[in-house]
């Protein structure tokens, strides 16, 4: 593996960069939120302001001309962009989850290190497409297959769900490293726009998350064999993949769930002002969906240390035990049910003014993308994998 030590910028440097994401939140993200939901459509407004500071090279190193943001700060950044629009925050959150398999298992080849170079510089959009038809959204293993002739390979995938699909710049894809490899023997492919068709199969029309376009395909590409990351893709799963995408999606629930919250305390506090005397009851809700929320937040960011610090000691050995990826399930199944029960809590204290879509305490779209998020490789499905774990570990 060729994990880098992310340092990460100064705390002041990163401070200003944080009030940057919050001020186009209130001035680009929100404004558009309502429109995005309703129509689901892309959030293009919201991603070009992210491209304007830069940010799709938030992870990638500086000596490759990105940010170098450690996995913490990042996850900082995917909280902040949740509290405006869950769409754009899971866009940006995937985006950065194939930046971090690029970064972690292809910096020393020099094909990936120009690579980024490019998705720095040219601030290029990526997308994954990893789940696929007849799998059961097992990651772990894949139908289609890489065939090589010489120095060239082609590769088709029916993936019934590829998110921002039509609007990236790049896919990540993976499959069998050969048609006569295993179905867990994988790889991760990388092609650009040039290098693969894209046939609609289905359509995105869902409660929640609707801008994440997340429509299916059957993807038809071509390239050359330097554009497969050279580690197995179950390295690239168990060590960047899984323990980002669920720290990165437990970071973007967590800033729709605190933006919540205080829309609740907001109902509150305009409720106090208008009768001192009324009943103490939604005060006192708002007291304990606060104590729930910072319960989910100090899993997150403790999750987000842990993972920060085990990259920059380079601990390989640690990041593929059970005990670590039990952990990680665990930070995304507890995530993904806080959101709703906090979420669930907003909208009784604020009530009908809740309830409604035209009304500025709304948590209609909140409420949607939150059960969106157990839905995201289904809960129920990581509950076995650690049962599974949990049977065959011995240790805490």
């Amino acid at each position: 593996m060729e994990l880098l030590n992310q340092t990460g910028i100064s705390q002041k440097a990163f401070d200003e960069l944080l009030q940057n994401v919050h001020k186009i939140g209130e001035e680009v993200i929100r404004p558009n939120a309502t429109d995005v939901d309703a129509k689901a459509r892309f959030p293009l407004e919201a991603i070009n302001a992210i491209k304007a500071m830069k940010l799709m090279g938030a992870y990638i190193p500086t000596e490759l001309g990105g940010m170098g943001l450690n996995i913490s700060q990042l996850a900082l950044i995917c909280e902040s962009l949740g509290q405006y629009c869950g769409s754009t925050a899971m866009i940006f959150a995937m985006h950065q989850i194939q930046v971090a398999c690029a970064v972690n298992h292809g910096s020393s080849n020099e094909h990936f290190r120009n690579y980024l170079k490019k998705v720095a510089s040219d601030q290029r959009l990526l997308a994954s497409a990893t789940t696929e038809m007849g799998i059961g959204g097992d990651l772990r293993q894949s139908i289609c297959a890489v065939e090589v002739v010489g120095e060239k390979f082609t590769l088709t995938k029916n993936a019934p769900v590829i998110s921002y699909g039509l609007q990236a710049d790049d896919l990540f894809i993976t499959s069998r490293r050969a048609p006569e490899s295993s179905a867990n023997d994988q790889v991760h492919v990388v092609v650009s726009k040039q290098d693969y068709d894209l046939e609609p199969t289905m359509s995105w029309d869902t409660m929640g998350f609707r801008g994440t376009c997340s429509e299916g395909f059957v993807v038809k590409s071509k390239g050359h064999i330097k554009q497969i990351i050279p580690a197995p893709f179950a390295d690239i799963l168990s060590q960047s993949m899984h323990p980002t995408s669920h720290i990165l999606w437990g970071s973007l629930w967590l800033g729709i769930a605190t933006d919540a919250v205080n829309m609740a305390r907001a109902f509150v506090r305009d409720m106090m002002k208008k009768n001192p005397n009324a009943p103490q009851t939604a005060a006192l809700r708002l007291a304990e969906v606060h104590s729930v929320l910072q319960l989910m937040r100090e899993n997150v960011h403790g999750c987000a240390n842990h993972y920060e610090q085990l990259l920059k000691e380079n601990n390989v050995e640690l990041l593929d035990t059970f005990s670590f990826s039990v952990k990680i399930n665990n930070l995304k199944i507890a995530s993904s049910s806080l959101i709703i029960d906090i979420v669930s809590r907003s909208l009784l204290i604020c009530g009908i003014a809740g309830y409604r879509n035209d009304s500025k305490y709304s948590l209609s779209r909140h409420l949607r993308d939150a059960y969106g998020a157990s839905l995201m490789v289904n809960n129920d499905r990581i509950m076995n994998h650690n049962a599974t774990l949990l049977h065959m570990h011995r240790g805490d």
